[in-house]
């Protein structure tokens, strides 16, 4: 049995010379809009990241919430902080704590942490996206623009329980 031609060697014909010129163009320009869509885009949230430790973290929410919980939903405390005020979220296996009430219009400085794993920050239906890391506050400027229920999604998956860590803000 006789093995096919070898013939790396040959000149390139027209069509492929003309998708690897299109494959290369199109490499080059997204290159290059990445840097502008970043700067230009946005998109991103304005923030800030601090360091903490899982111990200083979870102190400070729990300060947080003995200061202003007006209530409580499925045994998680809703806390409603005045606005322009830091308002602390928890994430920690498959919860985020506590529930936040949160007024529309209004200004705020929103810290997240993680207590154990990575855990990802979507707000839904408004598709906010953030990595929430252990040993990091990061905080976010905030301003509710309507009103209604926003439900909070892990979308990083942290072992088994993924699936139950959802959270809610409420903005009023």
């Amino acid at each position: 049995m006789l093995a096919p031609e070898q013939n790396w060697w040959k000149p390139l014909g027209r069509l492929e010379k003309t998708w690897l010129t299109v494959a290369l163009v199109w490499c080059i320009f997204l290159t290059v809009m990445m840097p502008l869509w970043y700067y230009m885009g946005k998109q991103n949230v304005p923030a800030e990241t601090y360091r903490t430790t899982p111990q200083q973290y979870a102190a400070t929410v729990n300060e947080f919430v003995a200061q202003y919980q007006v209530g409580e939903e499925n045994s998680i405390p809703v806390v409603a902080p005045p606005p322009g005020s830091d308002v602390y979220l928890r994430a920690s296996a498959w919860q985020w704590y506590p529930i936040l009430q949160l007024e529309k219009g209004k200004e705020y400085r929103l810290h997240i942490s993680s207590m154990d794993y990575a855990h990802g920050f979507s707000l839904q239906p408004v598709n906010i996206n953030l990595e929430v890391l252990p040993g990091y506050d990061y905080v976010a400027t905030i301003t509710p623009t309507s009103s209604g229920e926003f439900t909070i999604v892990c979308n990083e998956y942290c072992f088994l329980g993924h699936h139950t860590m959802v959270g809610k803000i409420i903005v009023k």
